[in-house]
């Protein structure tokens, strides 16, 4: 009982593990819809950040697809949250700045995600450790 009141992680490898498999998880399959239906959403995109839609719509698809693989797979975690972080920012403070709050609830939670991951790491259970692992001290 003494791990209920307990202020120690359960398990921070374990713990990084997860939060790492539900963000990059959500954001692979993010940027797999848009990769599926791709000319749908990208007729329906506009430019947010003045780089031209088509532009931005292919760094939010790079964004989402690839670097929530990488993060699920923990490899080059913290590299690859990066711009998973710039995007939800984006999506955040810009693209829906004139939202109600409910209304942009996900990309808020989604960005502070990214810090969580980012100041966690990869964890023990990802490529990252075994790459660390095989590096001459």
């Amino acid at each position: 009982m003494k791990w209920l009141i307990s202020s120690k992680p359960l398990n921070s490898d374990r713990d990084a593990l997860i939060v790492r498999l539900i963000l990059g998880g959500l954001f692979t399959w993010h940027g797999y819809d848009a990769l599926a239906h791709y000319d749908l959403y990208l007729s329906m995109s506009r430019s947010v950040i003045g780089l031209g839609a088509h532009l931005e719509f292919n760094l939010v698809v790079f964004s989402q697809f690839i670097c929530g693989i990488l993060i699920v797979l923990g490899l080059f975690t913290r590299l690859a949250v990066i711009p998973i972080f710039i995007t939800m920012t984006v999506a955040f403070f810009v693209a829906h700045k004139n939202d109600a709050f409910f209304q942009k609830e996900l990309p808020f939670v989604y960005w502070l995600l990214c810090i969580a991951v980012f100041m966690m790491g990869s964890g023990r259970y990802s490529i990252d450790h075994h790459l660390q692992k095989r590096k001459p001290s």
